[in-house]
């Protein structure tokens, strides 16, 4: 198997490649081993909680938490992992994650697949009704509450603050 780390940031001067680690209505969390080049189960999520959209990591990127840049697709279908799909950076949520004393950063990139209807209708996605983005930081606490880690929300930006991010973060 391909080394999906090892993949181009950007497809072109306006999509980034993503690749699907966890596919939307996932109950677990699943993550590309670079070295096994496999998917393998990260954790497991609390009953009742499932992925809403793909789930995955922008290739050729370095986060402050020494993992590729997270990125989350929005989109209405279930892809599989290891999928890589052509997609526009929409926004940014900006994290800190707290662990004990430990802060780290652990910012969320959104994009659309290019090919998909929610390209045209949402362009941003501060765009998103103020109930689904109430639902996206609940579902990231609740993701991350097993770990015991807690996560404070800085805010959520637009496309460019997005693609500073992720240029900032290529390696």
């Amino acid at each position: 198997m391909t080394n999906l780390f090892k993949l181009p940031t950007w497809a072109d001067k306006r999509h980034i490649h993503a690749v699907v680690e966890t596919p939307r209505g996932s109950c677990c969390k699943l993550e590309f081993d670079g070295k096994l080049r496999a998917f393998i189960l990260s954790k497991p999520l609390m009953t009742g909680l499932a992925y809403p959209y793909d789930w995955g990591f922008i290739p050729s990127t370095k986060a402050d938490d020494g993992d590729p840049l997270d990125v989350l697709m929005i989109h209405d279908a279930a892809t599989y992992p290891g999928t890589v799909l052509r997609c526009k950076p929409i926004g940014i949520l900006e994290v800190v994650q707290v662990t004990g004393r430990k802060r780290k950063r652990n910012d969320r990139i959104f994009a659309v697949p290019g090919r998909s209807p929610f390209v045209g209708n949402l362009p941003d996605i501060r765009s998103l009704p103020a109930r689904a983005i109430d639902e996206l930081e609940k579902f990231f606490t609740a993701t991350d509450a097993l770990k015991k880690k807690e996560l404070e929300f800085l805010g959520w930006y637009g496309p460019g603050r997005a693609m500073k991010a992720i240029n900032r973060s290529r390696c």
